[in-house]
């Protein structure tokens, strides 16, 4: 049988105090001399006691974690190394002031389920839309949130990047090189989503380009559309899809770096050359985009600057301090080798 797990009160009997004093040495410790602190922390240590964490949250009404609401599946996520940046940001933020950080993935595929079961003090809430239910939800209970990547909310701080401009830049340089025969490969939005129009960022990005499609005399309706989840396998499988229709396109704008990664792989297993043949390119700047060959070209985004920001932000509404605005933060073209002039 194993041994029993000492109790406070295991404690307070060896060091002959109170069990009021043994929760004292552990939460206050302030209120008791320092020897008694020292000699209940020595029986503590000699009985193997540690307090409970779930019993001192209760008790302090705190937790000093911040969880981060995730819009996908955790292994979806976790693929997807736009978001170790992002949390690269936030993990600095909560390196720097004491909070520990919680993943928060949909439970039984619904985000709204997982709240409850989150022991945190406040939510990043990253690429969910502000008439869903979950923003509502955490208006009702009166927890600190910040959106990510998501539609304003009038009183809540959130944190974007400026995806139209992006989008519009990266369709403007491919248009300005001569291309005309254009692929948009789109993240994809969900079936809920389709049915309503593009929301958030993707919204956003596909605003953008129209606007340069429109600089040319040309709408969505001039190039080919394809959506995928936003995973290299996908972004693989999207694009040779796209390529086995005719008239194929002489480029591939993609909406993530991701999926761009899929796209060039497809292409050269195709014994397409990328860029003579087709020219891709992405949109993140992930760390891999520099390296990659070829080396893409993509909009870059300040992904941990935005991961840093929304704890920031989170952590001071979370201590009731001056609540920030909203923030959009700038984008811009990296030009590499994965783009030219059409043959």
């Amino acid at each position: 049988m194993p041994s029993r797990k000492a109790t406070s009160n295991d404690v307070a009997a060896a060091a002959g105090v109170s069990r009021s004093a043994v929760s004292f040495a552990f939460n206050n410790p302030q209120r008791i001399s320092v020897a008694t602190r020292e000699r209940i922390l020595a029986a503590a240590e000699r009985l193997g006691y540690t307090p409970d964490p779930l019993g001192r949250m209760l008790r302090a009404g705190t937790t000093n974690s911040i969880g981060v609401l995730l819009p996908q599946r955790l292994a979806w996520i976790l693929e997807n190394p736009y978001y170790s940046r992002f949390l690269m940001g936030a993990g600095q933020v909560c390196d720097q002031e004491g909070y520990t950080l919680l993943l928060t993935p949909p439970l039984q595929d619904s985000v709204l389920k997982a709240i409850p079961y989150a022991a945190v003090d406040g939510f990043i809430v990253c690429g969910l839309e502000a008439d869903r239910g979950e923003v509502a939800e955490l208006s009702r209970r009166g927890m600190p949130f910040v959106l990510i990547d998501s539609d304003r909310v009038p009183g809540a701080p959130s944190v974007e990047v400026d995806d139209r401009g992006g989008a519009r830049e990266v369709a403007r340089y491919l248009l300005d090189l001569g291309h005309r025969r254009l692929a948009v490969l789109s993240m994809d939005p969900g079936a809920a989503v389709t049915e309503r129009g593009y929301r958030g960022p993707l919204a956003r990005r596909m605003a953008g380009i129209a606007d340069a499609l429109a600089e040319r005399d040309l709408t969505m309706a001039d190039v080919r559309l394809v959506e995928a989840p936003v995973t290299r396998a996908e972004g693989y499988r999207a694009t040779r899809d796209l390529m086995a229709g005719g008239h194929a396109p002489t480029a591939i704008l993609a909406l993530s770096d991701i999926l761009a990664y899929g796209a060039v792989d497809a292409l050269q297993e195709l014994a397409i050359k990328v860029p003579s043949e087709v020219s891709v390119t992405g949109f993140d700047d992930l760390s891999e985009s520099a390296w990659f060959r070829p080396r893409l070209t993509t909009v870059r985004q300040p992904i941990v600057t935005k991961g840093r920001m929304a704890a920031e932000f989170l952590i001071s509404a979370i201590r009731g301090e001056e609540q920030h605005p909203h923030q959009v933060l700038d984008t811009s073209l990296i030009v590499r080798e994965s783009t030219i002039k059409p043959a």
